[in-house]
């Protein structure tokens, strides 16, 4: 019975019930618009399990995404929403992006030089916001909200500069140098079939192992969750709550920023001019609520979105709209989000039961 409890009582369930709810709800949206919804999620499945270099593509979308994702998690656990992870990850990008175009340092140096810096950009980003809101009291959604468009335009900015800007037309900026791309040696990307299979994979796992051992495992992480539960308490405690969110937020701006950094140097090389928010940041919320707020739940989350995000580009093939999978991952995190509701009436239910 406590066995059965205990199920029925784990974000794990819940999540999978989303999930089967989300392309439930998808599959009625296809059949309104006259598309075979076995059709259209045999094409999901087979574009991300068909080929190895498929899922290799897969992990290739889902590095950015485990990192803003992670991002997004940490503040969740600390007490403070971080929506300006789009932001970070924008600075993050811009910086690697433009010391990979303009340094000249040996392959692996540069690399490192350029992901360090990246992870430099999104924290100091973040902690601007965060001396807004301990030294004036400013909320930090509206700062963020607000640092996002900033960014945004500051990247556009850099991207036409004519030292940065690539020659002979284009709306992007030269590709950065090849001692700076993080790409797997040659003899491994023809092995898989993919020249842009990189190391962001083994980032990201590695980030979400860190940020699990700092969370759960570390003093630090302690004062971190206790500001996050109850700052009151935390400063009755002795501990200093300013600081502690000040830590939080340039932690979660870092990851955001070595998404960025992972995207730029690893599959993308160079970086465009936005006509539109690209999303990581924001996807990277979806990542963190489906992962629960667990740094190893959102590896298994961001996985789960890249594969997603792949799968869903190949839907053409069949005529089906890329944008059911903007429906499917909307429904799941609306019913990750009601799922409270049902935890409630479960647990009324086992009260009236055991009475």
């Amino acid at each position: 019975m406590n066995k059965k409890k205990s199920i029925l009582e784990s974000n794990v369930f819940y999540t999978l019930i989303a999930i089967a709810a989300g392309f439930a709800i998808g599959a009625v949206f296809l059949m309104i618009a006259g598309i075979s919804p076995g059709a259209a999620y045999g094409k999901l499945l087979n574009s991300v399990f068909g080929k190895p270099k498929y899922l290799v593509w897969t992990l290739i979308y889902a590095s950015p995404l485990i990192f803003t994702g992670l991002s997004v998690a940490f503040s969740f656990r600390t007490g403070v929403f971080n929506i300006g992870a789009e932001g970070q990850f924008v600075v993050g990008s811009l910086t690697a992006c433009v010391l990979g175009i303009v340094l000249k340092l040996p392959p692996v140096l540069h690399a490192l030089v350029c992901i360090v810096a990246a992870a430099a950009a999104g924290a100091l980003w973040s902690l601007i916001v965060g001396l807004l809101k301990v030294k004036r009291g400013i909320h930090e959604v509206l700062s963020f909200i607000m640092f996002n468009w900033i960014a945004f335009y500051l990247s556009n900015y850099v991207v036409n500069l004519e030292s940065i800007h690539k020659e002979g037309g284009g709306e992007a900026t030269k590709d950065v140098l090849e001692s700076a791309r993080i790409l797997f040696p040659e003899g491994i990307r023809s092995a898989l079939d993919c020249n842009s299979a990189n190391w962001g994979i083994i980032m990201a796992v590695l980030a979400a192992v860190v940020i699990y051992i700092i969370i759960e495992k570390t003093t630090l992480g302690y004062k971190l969750k206790a500001v996050g539960f109850n700052s009151n308490g935390a400063l009755y405690a002795g501990i200093n709550a300013d600081a502690s969110v000040l830590t939080a937020l340039g932690i979660s701006g870092a990851l955001a920023g070595l998404g960025g950094a992972v995207q730029v140097l690893g599959m993308s090389g160079r970086l465009s001019q936005f006509a539109g928010q690209e999303g990581f940041g924001f996807e990277g919320i979806t990542v963190a609520l489906i992962g629960s707020s667990s740094p190893i739940g959102c590896i298994f989350s961001g996985l789960f979105y890249g594969a997603m995000k792949y799968g869903g580009s190949k839907l053409s093939i069949v005529k089906a709209p890329s944008e059911v999978v903007d429906i499917i991952m909307g429904c799941v995190i609306l019913f990750i989000a009601i799922s409270q509701v049902f935890r409630i009436l479960l647990a009324r239910f086992s009260k009236k039961k055991e009475a």
